[in-house]
């Protein structure tokens, strides 16, 4: 008897963050998804979705964008659609950028550890598939914290890894899909 595998279809990336204390600069925290062909999984991504932007083929959305952390729940929500995604994409990596972090080894550079209330959640429907609350990346000014991989058979399954970088959202867009140790 063969098993039946369940591939992941439709995703949904949730983030959240509290306000800056009064007085201060806002907080703005970005959810970005770069999305690698199945040709180059870890070189240049074909694409990317962040704020202002949707994959072209309507597969990957930024349902919801804040700028400071303000509302109720969840801040950012960014949908995937797997199931949807060409053949000739095998890779989607996500990622946390925190805008404006200020010049690289500056003194009060914002980092993840500055930020209060983050968290993110990854679900499928409604199962939680991978929470995360940045705790261990205090130092970083952006994050990968999800891999989406296509298998041979076309499936979809999940890496809920989470590496931190000290780089602008620019850089980290170049640094984000490349293969880790």
């Amino acid at each position: 008897m063969t098993g039946v595998r369940k591939s992941l279809a439709k995703v949904e990336i949730s983030l959240r963050w509290d306000p800056s204390p009064a007085g201060t600069p806002p907080h703005d925290l970005d959810l970005v998804a770069g999305v690698f062909g199945t040709e180059d999984p870890y070189g240049e991504p074909v694409y990317l979705v962040h704020f202002g932007s949707r994959a072209p083929d309507g597969t990957i959305t930024l349902d919801r964008d804040s700028r400071n952390g303000q509302g109720f729940g969840w801040d950012e929500v960014m949908t995937l659609e797997l199931d949807r995604l060409a053949p000739a994409l095998g890779r989607v990596v996500v990622g946390v950028v925190i805008q404006d972090p200020g010049p690289a080894g500056a003194p009060g550079r914002t980092v993840f550890s500055a930020v209060a209330g983050t968290g993110l959640r990854i679900r499928e429907g409604h199962t939680d598939l991978a929470t995360h609350d940045f705790a261990g990346l205090a130092g970083a000014t952006a994050a990968t914290v999800a891999a989406f991989v296509r298998d041979g058979a076309g499936g979809w399954s999940l890496d809920a890894c989470a590496h931190g970088f000290d780089a602008d959202p620019q850089e980290y867009t170049r640094l984000m899909g490349a293969a880790r140790d």
